[in-house]
């Protein structure tokens, strides 16, 4: 009985992301919502949603309560990157290369987790 969220092409760096996730990974949601208000970090805002969204499909799906929820898994995948050219000397030319992520959460009861 488990409920699932997936942000896609986030215009964040994997790496970043993958840094707020690890703090949340294994926590209730109550407390994981708690340490994402105030984690000062870009991602967190980002992930604080796609949490939102797992709990809200929960409930909708399976109608359990929030507070009995556990962020049971939570990883961050590479997804497609931007390329970009930026001008250099001598007419020359530097790649810029804009990442993206893939942020996915699945939560579920407390006894199941």
């Amino acid at each position: 009985m488990e409920a699932k969220a997936i942000a896609r092409t986030v215009r964040m760096s994997p790496r970043k992301a993958r840094i707020v996730v690890d703090l949340i990974r294994g926590k209730s949601v109550p407390a994981a919502r708690e340490i994402l208000m105030f984690t000062n970090r870009a991602a967190a805002e980002v992930v604080e949603k796609t949490l939102n969204s797992a709990v809200a499909n929960a409930e909708y799906q399976h109608h359990v309560r929030p507070e009995t929820l556990v962020v049971k898994t939570a990883f961050v995948d590479e997804g497609p990157t931007l390329k970009r050219i930026r001008p250099r000397a001598k007419g020359s030319a530097s790649r810029i290369r804009k990442r993206t992520c893939h942020i996915t959460i699945i939560v579920a009861p407390r006894e199941e987790a």
